[in-house]
């Protein structure tokens, strides 16, 4: 298997094969990445892709100091708020109140979820939503961060995200209530 440097040493070079060597060893880590950010996995794909081509039109800036894998990342992170921006103007919008169906009760017993059930749920926040969640519980930025990168107010950073969370434990307790009632009619 050859080095990271020696395959960016090739890229650089427009090396055709170092570059499939490249996608293919990071396409499904990014494409999981990606994915958080996406409303479906079409549009992970999309995001994935324009990443890749970043990613290969800048490699001679990277530095060599640091996580490549990191500065990759950091690329496809970049791109998924791009392509969030571009695409703002074209997003359905609920009211915020009709979010809210049911009010946030404890669950009556703990449930263990999936990474896929988890997944699931962080998709069906609206776009704004996922998006800070995802930069700040996730990819571990600071909302002052992510208000620079998305061009808002730190405050409405902090706000997206509690809302976030508490439209994540709604779901989830009813994702919980649901299992339990299933697993109690089949005992």
């Amino acid at each position: 298997m050859q080095s990271d440097e020696n395959i960016i040493r090739l890229c650089i070079k427009r090396d055709r094969r170092a570059q499939k060597i490249l996608y293919e060893r990071y396409a499904d880590i990014f494409l999981g990445v990606c994915n958080r950010y996406a409303a479906n996995i079409a549009e992970a794909e999309d995001i994935l892709q324009e990443g890749f081509i970043k990613v290969f039109f800048h490699l001679q800036e990277f530095s060599g100091t640091g996580s490549f894998f990191n500065w990759m990342r950091r690329i496809m992170i970049n791109t998924a708020i791009t392509y969030y921006h571009k695409n703002l103007k074209y997003r359905y919008y609920d009211e915020i109140e009709s979010m809210y169906d049911s009010p946030h009760t404890d669950a009556p017993d703990r449930y263990d979820f999936t990474r896929e059930e988890l997944l699931i749920v962080i998709q069906s926040l609206p776009p704004g939503y996922r998006m800070i969640f995802n930069l700040y519980a996730i990819e571990g930025y600071k909302h002052k961060e992510i208000a620079e990168m998305l061009e808002i107010d730190v405050n409405t950073s902090k706000s997206q995200y509690s809302r976030a969370k508490k439209m994540i434990r709604r779901k989830l307790d009813n994702m919980s209530r649901i299992a339990i009632r299933n697993n109690e009619k089949n005992e």
